[in-house]
């Protein structure tokens, strides 16, 4: 351990135990800040003014997955290489191995949507991806994160070298299944958001007649997730069938599935996910369904507790006109996104 980590605050450092030896590991609220650090000193003044703006800008709280012609921050393709290489630092800092895998891949997939829709009405850029820091990126502050475009929108707030918030944390990917060979793109039968699908089949076809009653909510999907771009999650009651009423076995499928989303966050982010989950009683959590039971028709889930709400759509079709071939799913704090209690957002 080096005298630099054994000087940050509290709230910076985690304690592990393994095999009998306690360590001491820095939190990733503090590997961001100093990755934060890294990356800004790595911008010209002008990009600085694009990139670092108040804490407190409403800004912040602006979010969404859409293609659109403008947006917050700095993009990818403004950047040259050290500055790309310092991004990419901090956005392995912010998530785990894996959730930074899926944010990479949703971004390269862009490059497949381009050459299937030969120039279509939408910007198809894999470079197409903004970075936005709120605040100063130092041990003693509140400060945020922000990196969206196409498909991805993460967003992060960090105090005193802890993650407080890492809300609303959207991933979406079209196709959901690649279905083409196309040189230079990811090859075909490539899932990016594989688990986040087939647990959620396997556990609602895993109920019994009584329990999927229950669990569905419509007969039809929706046509999109709720309160997209809306600074707070929706406030209803959740629906659908309870965890208390699942068996065992099913009760470990819906973990499973929970934990697909919270191990896109490194370890102590995703085990604070956990850990509030079980602390405000898993038998809360409910499981809701709409649609149809098999892929390739259009279908949509939810997972709600005190705490949390996963929300996930597949209805549109891919680029190349296969049904329900397009995922939007999100994780949001029932508790309030952006380290805001969710009465107090827009105030």
């Amino acid at each position: 351990m080096t005298y630099r980590r054994a000087i940050l605050p509290l709230a910076a450092v985690v304690l592990f135990i393994a095999g009998g030896w306690a360590y001491l590991q820095v939190s990733t609220g503090a590997n961001m800040t100093q990755a934060a650090g890294k990356f800004v000193a790595t911008l010209s003044a002008e990009q600085k003014s694009q990139t670092v703006l108040p804490y407190d800008t409403p800004k912040r709280l602006e979010w969404h997955f859409i293609p659109k012609d403008e947006r917050k921050g700095l993009q990818v393709k403004e950047m040259d290489q050290t500055q790309r290489a310092a991004l990419h630092g901090l956005l392995k800092t912010a998530l785990s191995e894996s959730g930074y895998g899926k944010t990479t891949k949703i971004m390269s997939l862009e490059t497949l949507l381009f050459k299937l829709e030969r120039g279509g009405r939408n910007i198809r850029d894999p470079e197409r991806y903004y970075v936005t820091i709120f605040g100063n990126p130092a041990e003693a502050n509140r400060w945020g994160l922000s990196f969206e475009g196409h498909h991805l929108s993460l967003n992060f707030v960090v105090e005193q070298g802890k993650v407080i918030s890492s809300t609303p944390s959207f991933m979406g990917a079209n196709p959901a299944v690649v279905m083409t060979d196309i040189e230079g793109v990811q090859p075909k039968g490539t899932r990016v958001l594989a688990k986040e699908e087939t647990l959620a089949f396997d556990l609602v076809n895993a109920l019994t007649e009584e329990q999927r009653t229950q669990a569905m909510i419509a007969e039809k999907a929706p046509a999109e997730i709720r309160a997209a771009g809306e600074p707070q999650p929706p406030a209803e009651a959740p629906a659908g069938l309870p965890a208390a009423k699942l068996t065992e076995a099913q009760q470990a499928t819906l973990k499973d599935l929970i934990n697909a989303y919270a191990s896109n966050m490194p370890e102590d982010v995703a085990a604070e996910r956990l850990a509030a989950i079980k602390e405000a009683g898993f038998d809360k959590v409910h499981f809701a369904w709409a649609g149809a039971l098999k892929p390739g028709i259009g279908h949509y889930y939810r997972v709600q507790g005190p705490t949390f709400l996963i929300e996930f759509i597949n209805v549109q079709p891919d680029a190349a006109g296969n049904v329900a071939n397009h995922i939007h799913s999100v994780w949001r704090d029932m508790r309030g996104d952006f380290a805001l209690a969710a009465s107090s957002a827009g105030e």
